[in-house]
This record gives C-alpha cells, sequence and structure tokens, in this order.
C-alpha cells in the first residue's frame, strides 16, 4: 500500500485541482471576498455591542439606543448574507470540480488497455472514482476555505484585541498555549485515525465488489459462512478505526470547552475587579471582550478538525490524480484504415508478454487473405484468445507487427481500426439495460427497425419477441436472467448489426444447447460471408471447412494447414485432438 505523506496544503496537488477551477473562477473569488467580509462581519457586531453599551446603555440613552440597535440588525443581516454566499457557493464549486474530476477521471479509464485493469482491483478504482472524489470536494466546502475563513477571523480578532485593551489581551491569550497543545495533538491523532478510515473503506469496497460479482462462486461451493465472517473482520476494522476518530473527538472537545470557560471566568474575575476599582474601565470593553474570546477560540477549536479534511482532500486527490497522470497506452495514431477495408492480415514476428520475462506469444508468423475464414486452434492457454486480444489494441505487444491492409495497427486509432471488426467472445457482458441498447450500445445511427431486420436475418427475431417487451426487455447486469446461449445470440446480433469487416468468435458456441448452437451456425454462416473471420474453438468439428488451421502450443505455431492436411501428419498435434474429440463424442 502506497503511504500518502501529503502536506496539509500541497502547492503542486492544489494547481493540479485548480485546473479545474478555471471555468468557475469567478466564484472562487466570490467565496474569498465572502471570506474576508465575514472575518471583518464577525468582529465589528461584537464592537458595536461594546458601543451600545458604552455610549447608550449606560449612560441611558434610549433614544439613540433603538437607532444604533437597527444599525446593528443591518450589519447582522449583512453577516447572513455573506454567510449564505460562503457556504452555497463554496459547496457548489467543490461540486462543479468535483463533477469535472470525475469526468476526466472515466474518460481517461476507458482509455487504458487492458493492462491496467489487469492490475488494478475494481473496488479501489470504484473508490477512487466516488469516495475520494467527494473528498477533494471537501477541499473547498469544508477544508480551504474554512481554514482560510477562521485563520482570517482570528487575525482580526488579535489586531482589534491588542489594540483595545493589552491586558485582557493577555488574559486570554494565557489560555491559547493550552488549547494550541492539545489541538496539535488532536490533529495528528485524526490523522492517522482518518488515515485508517480511508484504508479500511478501500478494503471494503473491494471486498464487497469481488464478492457480489463472484457470488454464483461463493454459493457453489458453501463459501457464504465463510465469506461471513471474512466480511465481519473487514467491517470490524472498519468500525473501529471509526470509533478511533469519535474517541478523539470525545476527549478533545471538552478540552476545548474547559478551555473556552476558564477563560471567561478569567475575563469576568479580572474584568470585574477592574470595574470595581477603576471608574475608566468600560464594561463595553468587557462584554467585547468576552465575544471576541468566543470567536477566538470557536474556530480554533474546529481548526484541527478542518485540516484533517484537508489533509484527506489532498490524499484524495493525490490517489486520483495518480491515475489522470498515467500516459495514456496509445500513441500518436495519425492513419485511418480505408473505409473500403478489404481485411488482410499480417502477424510478422510477434511477441508478447503480461509479465516481463514471462512471454506468452513468441515469434508468431502467419497471414490471411481477405475473405478467409482462419481458425485458431490450441489448449487452454497457449495463446490463442491474447493473439485476439492484440488485434483489437486491448494490449500493446513489444515486438513484431500486425498488419491490416499493409497498415500497422501501431499507426492506427483503436476507435478507427475496431469500427472495422466485431468480436463475439464466450464469455458475454450485458448491461442492465434493454435488449435494444445492448445490441446498438446507443448508436443513434442505429433504429429499432434495423436491429428488428438485422434479427430476422440471422433468425433470432422469433426468440427476442417472446421476452416480456421483446427488444425492449430489461436484462439485469451481465445478462444474468437469460441463458448462455440466449446471450450468444444476442451478441451475436449485436456483432452483425456493426456490419465489421473483419470478424472474431472467440470460443462462440461453447456452452450452448445444440438447437441454438444451430441458430448461432446459421447466423454465423451469414456474418461471415465475404468477410475475413477468425474462429477459435475448442469443438473441432465446427472448423472443418476453415480455409486454414493455425494450431498454437505454449504461445508457439505448431502447424498450419486445412483440416485434411493436418489429419494427414503423422503423429501430428491437431490430429491427435480431433481423435481424442472424435472418440468422446461417440462414448457420450
Amino acid at each position: 500500500m502506497k503511504k500518502n505523506n501529503i502536506s496539509y496544503f500541497d502547492l503542486r496537488l492544489f494547481k493540479k485541482v485548480m485546473v479545474y477551477a478555471k471555468p468557475y473562477i469567478k466564484t472562487y473569488y466570490a467565496v474569498l471576498i465572502s471570506a474576508i467580509l465575514l472575518s471583518l462581519f464577525s468582529t465589528l457586531n461584537p464592537y458595536l455591542l461594546k458601543i451600545t453599551v458604552d455610549d447608550y446603555i449606560t449612560p441611558r440613552n434610549f433614544d439613540g439606543l433603538m437607532t444604533f440597535i437597527f444599525v446593528m440588525l443591518i450589519v447582522l443581516l449583512l453577516e447572513v448574507v455573506f454567510q449564505y454566499v460562503f457556504v452555497f457557493y463554496a459547496n457548489w464549486l467543490g461540486q462543479m470540480i468535483i463533477k469535472d474530476i470525475r469526468v476526466s477521471l472515466f474518460k481517461k479509464l476507458i482509455s487504458f488497455k487492458m493492462m491496467f485493469f489487469d492490475k488494478s482491483a475494481v473496488g479501489r478504482l470504484v473508490t477512487r472514482s466516488v469516495n475520494d472524489i467527494e473528498s477533494i470536494a471537501n477541499i473547498f466546502s469544508q477544508g480551504l476555505f474554512m481554514i482560510f475563513a477562521d485563520l482570517l477571523k482570528m487575525t482580526v480578532v488579535v489586531i482589534v484585541m491588542v489594540t483595545i485593551n493589552l491586558e485582557l489581551s493577555l488574559v486570554v491569550f494565557s489560555i491559547l498555549p493550552l488549547i494550541i497543545v492539545a489541538t496539535r495533538i488532536f490533529q495528528k491523532s485524526m490523522k492517522k485515525a482518518f488515515e485508517q478510515v480511508r484504508v479500511e473503506i478501500s478494503n471494503m469496497n473491494t471486498f464487497l465488489q469481488e464478492r457480489i460479482t463472484g457470488m454464483r462462486i461463493v454459493q457453489i461451493f458453501n463459501r457464504e459462512s465463510k465469506e461471513l465472517e471474512a466480511f465481519k473482520l473487514i467491517n470490524n476494522r472498519h468500525k473501529n478505526a471509526w470509533i478511533k476518530t469519535v474517541w478523539y473527538n470525545s476527549i478533545f472537545f471538552p478540552i476545548a470547552e474547559l478551555s473556552t470557560s476558564i477563560t471567561l471566568g478569567l475575563l469576568v474575575w479580572y474584568g470585574g475587579l477592574r470595574a470595581y476599582s477603576d471608574n475608566d474601565f468600560s464594561l463595553g470593553v468587557l462584554f467585547l471582550f468576552i465575544q471576541l474570546s468566543q470567536n477566538l477560540f470557536r474556530p480554533l477549536r474546529q481548526i484541527a478538525d478542518k485540516f484533517n479534511t484537508l489533509q484527506m482532500g489532498m490524499v484524495a486527490a493525490d490517489r486520483v490524480f495518480e491515475i489522470l497522470d498515467k500516459e495514456k497506452f496509445e500513441n500518436n495514431r495519425l492513419i485511418e484504415l480505408s473505409i473500403n477495408l478489404k481485411g488482410s492480415i499480417d502477424i510478422e514476428n510477434l511477441y508478447f508478454s503480461y509479465v516481463s520475462g514471462q512471454e506468452v506469444l513468441k515469434n508468431i508468423n502467419f497471414n490471411i487473405n481477405a475473405g478467409e475464414k482462419i481458425a485458431l486452434v490450441g489448449s487452454t492457454g497457449s495463446g490463442k484468445s491474447t493473439l485476439i486480444n492484440l488485434i483489437l489494441l486491448l494490449y500493446d505487444f513489444e515486438k513484431g507487427d500486425i498488419k491490416i491492409d499493409g497498415v500497422s495497427i501501431k499507426k492506427v486509432s483503436k476507435e478507427n481500426l475496431r469500427s472495422h471488426v466485431a468480436s463475439v467472445s464466450q464469455d458475454i457482458f450485458l448491461f442492465a439495460d434493454s435488449i435494444f441498447n445492448n445490441v446498438t450500445l446507443y448508436d443513434p445511427k442505429i433504429s429499432l427497425r434495423d436491429v428488428q431486420k438485422a434479427a430476422s436475418e440471422i433468425g433470432i427475431e422469433e426468440f427476442i419477441k417472446k421476452l416480456p417487451n421483446g427488444f425492449k426487455h430489461i436484462v439485469n447486469e451481465g445478462g444474468t436472467t437469460l441463458s448462455s446461449g440466449q446471450r450468444q445470440l444476442i451478441s451475436f446480433l449485436r456483432a452483425y448489426i456493426s456490419n465489421p469487416r473483419i470478424l472474431i468468435l472467440d470460443e462462440a458456441t461453447s456452452s450452448i444447447d445444440s438447437f441454438t448452437e444451430e441458430l448461432i451456425q446459421t447466423a454465423t454462416d451469414r456474418i461471415i460471408k465475404n468477410k475475413t473471420s477468425i474462429i477459435i474453438a475448442h469443438r473441432l468439428t465446427t472448423i472443418k471447412k476453415a480455409d486454414k488451421i493455425i494450431v498454437f502450443e505454449r504461445g508457439k505455431i505448431v502447424e498450419k494447414g486445412t483440416h485434411s492436411e493436418l489429419l494427414k501428419i503423422k503423429e501430428g498435434y491437431y490430429k491427435k485432438l480431433y481423435q481424442l474429440q472424435l472418440n468422446k463424442e461417440k462414448i457420450n
């Protein structure tokens, strides 16, 4: 886990956040001006009370008193107005900034290659996108501006106190060391406690995300009680982290209140003696200092908590910008594949590894002519799906090249490449949305009539019509309310309607019944007509008619040829695999 050593006010991070504040810079300055005015008004009101006591109440000038009370009321109303402006727009600014940061973060996340997601826990990415960004908003709503306003208010109070009466000022200041030391201890303790809270929230999000996603495995293998116990431990650590913050608060704030009460007692004692022994001593000054001491100690009591809020906001900003500052895995790709793409693919001296030094693909060389139907065969982990991921630009390869119509895909944007390629995999993911939206993926160019026509052409319209609301039927996340075969059919429709020039079928006929397989075979024949097709299949009987079969083993190509050519190879890998499957089918 990364150790966060972020200062209360990290200028480097703050500059990054302020980039997002530029569109709202007028609001930013309005909040600052409001903070300055509030510091003046909060001191002006006690001073007006002093004048009221000395000039109107003590000499019993009730006519002037009513006029001056009206002035105090006006000042109070102005303070309320600027308090509203300060609180509302500080929060508004924070929310506007995190709205834009969240959009930038999501935009960055969807630009990354799959290697990033392979190394990143989903729960932690969710925490960065939700909890941490909300903490950044607190930099403005509860941290920076509040601290600035409080410090300004305290500065004005100290200046007024020292200017009016140094003796009473020293009485107030005598208690300051106690509360400052207590505040410092409290701040350090709360900083550690809040950091632990953030860690436990991230751990809880990760745990829940994984268990909810893998609930099928949890239940099939009777892991409910074990996972419940594990969750109880995580939840208990989260509770303990929060209780620690409550415990620190329960100690600090009574000490702060006691310090304030002692200060008031000292002011009344010393001020009372002075008023009794010195006729020139002003009662209004005593009232002023009583109120100003409140204005001094109140923000001082709260400033430690606000510093922690600012600290957590800076830590969160560091985590979020750690992702935002990552370079995209995309190079400057300026070449676009032709609209009239033929679809030939050349793979030259290709090497790839997920982990440095552990090559998954080694010196892969073969070509696919435009319109050919190519099958990739091999055991699990031999590199077939990895090759498909590279063709789709989901990962970047280290050595070699992949060319489409003679153009290296390294020079082509992923958006342009994928507009010509469609893929159907064995693991179909459907969003919690209608079948229509899952097929079109919100492409405004595709109408409901287009989808219905396409479904009819590949022979699956009837099955969709039988669902409640037909094409408007809402499926659960992942499509769990549909069978695996039904999900495969929807995925075929999604690929078919995009009208790709290159079609990739990755185990697309696995885990389905014979009736659905027949539908998919019909759809496949329709889709691959006049298209370059790459098919991965464990069931070798489905690829007999392939123009070429490429056999993989441990990241290398071990055989190439047609079905009949490969069966003629004595002790051939493909021949052994094919005969083994035939024997199993006869037994079944």
